[in-house]
């Protein structure tokens, strides 16, 4: 695997929880394919990590990260979905004895389908070296439909739930009611402007937020799939509010029989300090 690589180190979100927020744009050399949220927390017997990162060199680091805090072993790894930033470190936790993994049974069937693309894509993005060994583990997931609960002991457990279709058509979050915590995966964004793929389809993803919001308590703390943790109401008006702005704007323009271009023409501004607005602010005015 090589060298520790040079990681932004674990915030302390609370007492047992920690998060490496990853960089706000696009996976690239310059942040080694860390452009998500590497989320994990120290239970009694365990820990329990959430997000493999994008090759096993980033899946090493973090590790590293967590034996300096704690000298408890990893037991526990989700993944938030298909994405190669959540899955393709997952063979390293699996070379280190990690045995619980658990994913969202679509996001798992796509990975394994997807996996060589995957693979080549984002060694040719980040860097071949960190990601060619890479190995896809998906028959080694314990694999879920819309909830599964997760006991780790000490009365303690954690909630992995697919809300529906969002950023990915499947999207895995955790509530660890102990802790009132909620690791949302890509339902929602902080800081950074979400992004529409071909795939993605903004009113599906606001039903799903919908039923996480009628789920998870509205005094939870959220750590997001980008950005920095906070709370619930800061993710609804970064992620929700901002999408139900966009459709509120384009639906007089489908209606009158406008343009990709009358889209792309709504006022945006408010959001142009967010990163990655100048590439994903049209690009989903278009897409919705």
């Amino acid at each position: 695997i090589g060298q520790e690589l040079p990681l932004p180190k674990a915030t302390k979100v609370m007492d047992g929880v920690y998060s490496i927020v990853g960089s706000q744009i696009w996976h690239n050399p310059s942040n080694y394919g860390l452009n998500n949220n590497i989320s994990f927390i120290i239970f009694k017997d365990g820990v329990f990590v959430f997000n493999a990162g994008a090759n096993p060199a980033i899946a090493y680091s973090v590790h590293q990260q967590i034996k300096r805090i704690t000298d408890k072993p990893v037991k526990w790894l989700a993944v938030e979905n298909n994405q190669g930033h959540a899955y393709l470190g997952a063979s390293y936790w699996v070379d280190v004895g990690v045995k619980n993994l658990y994913s969202s049974q679509q996001a798992n069937d796509v990975f394994d389908q997807a996996f060589e693309a995957e693979r080549k894509e984002w060694g040719e993005r980040v860097g071949k070296i960190i990601t060619h060994t890479a190995r896809n583990v998906t028959d080694k997931f314990t694999t879920f439909e819309g909830k599964m609960s997760v006991d780790v002991g000490g009365g303690e457990t954690f909630e992995l739930i697919d809300f529906g279709p969002g950023h990915t058509p499947a999207s895995t979050s955790v509530y660890i009611p102990s802790k009132n915590l909620f690791l949302s995966g890509d339902l929602t964004f902080n800081e950074r402007m979400p992004v529409m793929f071909n795939y993605t389809n903004s009113f599906d993803w606001m039903a799903s937020f919908d039923k996480m919001m009628k789920a998870i308590p509205a005094d939870a703390t959220v750590i997001p799939g980008h950005g920095t943790p906070t709370d619930m109401a800061t993710v609804k008006k970064q992620t929700y509010d901002y999408f139900r702005y966009l459709q509120k704007e384009i639906k007089p323009i489908v209606e009158a029989g406008g343009t990709l271009e009358d889209a792309e023409a709504v006022d945006q501004s408010m959001y142009k300090d967010r990163p990655v607005f100048d590439q994903a602010a049209k690009n989903n005015a278009r897409k919705i």
